[in-house]
């Protein structure tokens, strides 16, 4: 089954730039990740210090793999200090199934 989440951040007032240059060169290595189907950022039409990333990875395996891989360290590390929140927030996404 697929692994999806959102991942959600606010930067800093100020940390805006600096936010999306790390975003954006991260997306670059999760989305050669072999196991990695989705890594969508997006900013908040409204509030551009509020990030929303959005993951889907092929399996358990493949996101087990994505938190192993060792640039996610380093960038987390990077992050942290630029972001409101001690951490991103992750939401873990179930696929809605209804019956006919």
């Amino acid at each position: 089954m697929k692994k999806t989440l959102l991942a959600e951040f606010t930067a800093r007032e100020g940390a805006e730039a600096e936010v999306a240059r790390l975003i954006g060169d991260y997306a670059l290595k999760v989305r050669e990740e072999e196991g990695n189907i989705t890594f969508d950022v997006y900013t908040r039409a409204a509030n551009r210090r509020a990030f929303w990333i959005f993951e889907v990875y092929r399996d358990e395996d493949a996101f087990q793999a994505h938190l192993k891989a060792p640039y996610g360290g380093p960038f987390n590390a990077a992050l942290v200090p630029l972001i409101e929140e001690d951490a991103s927030v992750l939401t873990f996404l179930d696929p809605l199934t209804t019956n006919p």
